[in-house]
């Protein structure tokens, strides 16, 4: 089954509690996004809302970084444990070191690569991560369409996947709505981090429905 992860950083924030009990029958979790004004032009919620978030959820968390330095954030979330933890591929920090730690943190790491990216930059660090994101928008705003051309490097971490025997999940992030997620189900696709297209419409839940397209999901196994 897929891992449908609606997005806070589309969410009403000022009423995070009401979204999150309309959404949480149906979702896996909940993404968070956490930006810098130097990896992107934009900045979101801070480490603080972490703990407020898990407490209004036992779902899995999963955390996002799209920040310049993200091993200064290890010792700032206070994630509970088998939370996803994803940072780029194109921060400052060793990739190696990164992953290590997350694991020491008791977290799933996370590789993400924005779209002007390389997929084969990844594939050194396949086999010790737990997920890759690939993003479809550039990082720092919600809304924006999705850009086709980054769907190419599906393929490749499916076809790398199957001849090493991993089990790395394949997550997408950006443009992802009820017109285009049936198409990246078969495309390959494991995880979906999910913003304005479950936050707009007036009655997210349903949305949700539409996306899971029956009456219960079941937990990924991880």
């Amino acid at each position: 089954m897929p891992g449908i992860y609606p997005s806070i950083i589309a969410a009403d924030l000022l009423n995070l509690k009401k979204e999150i009990e309309e959404t949480e029958k149906y979702s896996h979790g909940y993404h968070i996004d956490i930006m810098d004004p130097y990896f992107t032009s934009n900045i979101t919620i801070g480490p603080m809302f972490i703990e407020p978030i898990s407490r209004l959820t036992a779902k899995q968390l999963w955390v996002h970084l799209m920040v310049e330095k993200p091993k200064e954030y290890l010792d700032r979330l206070p994630l509970p444990g088998g939370s996803i933890f994803t940072f780029h591929l194109e921060s400052k920090g060793g990739v190696l070191v990164m992953i290590k730690k997350i694991k020491q943190k008791n977290w799933l790491p996370s590789l993400a690569i924005s779209p002007q990216t390389p997929i084969q930059d990844v594939f050194p660090f396949l086999d010790k991560l737990h997920q890759v994101l690939i993003m479809t928008v550039e990082p720092g705003f919600a809304g924006q369409p999705m850009l086709t051309d980054t769907l190419q490097k599906i393929d490749p971490l499916l076809g790398y996947r199957q001849t090493r025997g991993l089990k790395f999940r394949i997550a997408v992030d950006g443009g992802i709505n009820v017109h285009n997620f049936d198409m990246l189900l078969k495309k390959g696709v494991d995880d979906f981090a999910i913003g304005t297209g479950i936050f707009k419409y007036p009655n997210p839940e349903e949305a949700l429905r539409i996306f899971n397209n029956m009456d219960r999901i079941e937990e990924p196994n991880y």
